[in-house]
């Protein structure tokens, strides 16, 4: 039997309305009660007290103090409500495990379909700019509280909704759509990554995720023939990477066979007026904390079920066609292949302690290029997630003898927000997001191009 259809408006408020932080267990208030008022779920099928995510908790808050949650704003302003409504009526109609996971595979996949189709222009949904890569996340992190609060006879185990989760996040970022036209276009895989830095402002975008949504899918002309793409967008998550997230994406087009892709490139945001070709990755962590507030430092770790190097390399220099993305001729910024590392150069880790391979903070130097027998602090592009994005992918292509295929990290401008801090977009943002995203594209497209010229 059907259970009572939820709103929306009180789904997105209310899923997230108690929560205790998986990060440090402090309960929360986000729909303006305290932590310890009783709240009215959102939905018969709900838990208000279920342990979310960092990234979940934020669902309820407003941009300015008193205001209407910004996750919904997004949600709303895309047309993607009704998607997310038949979500939240399926699940909690759902009557067994098996029809649970029916619905979830379905409407994750459906929430990248539609935002794919709604950034290239196919659906009209919405009334905001199609180039904005935001109601994605905010739809993907409103589903997923849904099912971490779903509250269920047939949930034996937190495996079963571990899985769920998983099904959910890999269908709705693109991972399980990704398939090569036929033709003799030039095959080119990327990857863009969600918004992030949401403790400073919810509103913010990332131009590499508005990318990967512009270009999944399509085949690009240019003077060389055609080059067609396929994207997917990575979460800002030091957990979902050490589970494999990367690997599992650029996995399905680095095996020998007709599947193989030509070229693939990671992208990300850095800061603005640059786009920079990242010269190296780095075997380290060390950068901002994630979307969850996590933050890690030391080497990459390794995916127990992709073929690997047998000893991860400290780094990894880009094979992209960099000079023709240099000559290309695209704007509005400069594009650059970016050096320099930070690194522990050979004989400086200290092992007075006993524990082998600790660095020595004091010996940490600066460079423009790795030296032999270097232990790596920071590429180029730091030593955050993008670096890793970068690293992880081509030490995958390393490690499925892949030699041919080149591999590298752009790194794109950062954008300009509106001036009103609590207003989602204005026309100079959409411009500038545009102008950013299309000189992506343009750069994408000259690298595939360039890839038949080796």
């Amino acid at each position: 039997m059907a259970l009572p259809r939820p709103s929306l408006r009180r789904s997105l408020a209310g899923a997230a309305a108690v929560a205790v932080v998986a990060s440090g267990a402090t309960a929360v208030s986000l729909g303006g009660a305290v932590a310890d008022e009783p709240v009215t779920p959102a939905a018969p099928c709900l838990r208000t007290d279920a342990v979310l995510t960092v990234e979940e908790s934020r669902l309820g808050e407003p941009l300015l103090p008193g205001g209407e949650p910004a996750a919904r704003r997004f949600v709303e302003a895309a047309g993607f409500d009704g998607l997310v409504q038949r979500f939240y009526d399926r699940l909690c109609g759902a009557t067994s495990l098996a029809a649970a996971e029916r619905v979830v595979r379905f409407h994750g996949q459906r929430l990248w379909d539609v935002a794919v189709a709604r950034a290239q222009g196919g659906n009209g949904l919405g009334t905001i700019d199609r180039y904005d890569d935001r109601p994605l996340y905010w739809a993907r992190t409103t589903m997923s509280a849904a099912v971490r609060s779903l509250d269920a006879d047939y949930l034996e185990s937190g495996l079963q909704r571990q899985a769920l989760l998983r099904i959910l996040d890999r269908t709705s970022r693109g991972h399980e759509s990704i398939a090569w036209p036929a033709g003799d276009a030039e095959r080119v895989m990327i990857s863009g990554f969600d918004t992030y830095s949401l403790d400073a402002s919810l509103r913010n975008s990332n131009p590499s995720g508005a990318t990967a949504l512009q270009l999944d899918g399509r085949t690009l002309d240019t003077p060389e023939g055609p080059v067609t793409v396929q994207a997917v967008v990575l979460p800002v998550n030091y957990t979902d990477f050490d589970q494999g997230v990367v690997e599992d994406a650029f996995g399905q087009v680095l095996r020998t066979g007709e599947d193989r892709a030509d070229l693939i490139m990671t992208i990300s945001q850095t800061g603005r007026g640059r786009m920079d070709i990242e010269q190296w990755a780095a075997n380290a962590r060390g950068g901002s904390p994630d979307n969850n507030r996590n933050q890690q430092f030391g080497p990459v770790s390794r995916p127990s079920y992709w073929p690997q190097p047998y000893t991860s390399p400290n780094w990894i220099e880009t094979t992209l066609p960099y000079q023709a993305m240099i000559d290309a001729g695209t704007g509005p910024w400069p594009v650059v292949l970016n050096d320099g590392i930070c690194e522990w150069p050979a004989g400086t880790f200290d092992d007075t302690t006993g524990a082998p391979d600790l660095p020595d903070p004091t010996e940490l130097v600066c460079k423009d290029d790795p030296s032999p027998g270097s232990a790596a602090a920071s590429g180029p592009g730091g030593s955050y997630l993008s670096n890793e994005s970068m690293y992880r992918s081509n030490r995958l292509r390393l490690g499925m003898r892949a030699w041919d295929v080149p591999g590298g990290h752009l790194h794109i401008s950062a954008l300009q927000y509106p001036t009103d801090l609590d207003l989602l977009t204005d026309p100079a943002f959409e411009a500038d997001r545009k102008a950013v995203v299309d000189q992506t594209i343009a750069l994408v497209a000259a690298a595939g191009a360039a890839v038949d010229e080796r």
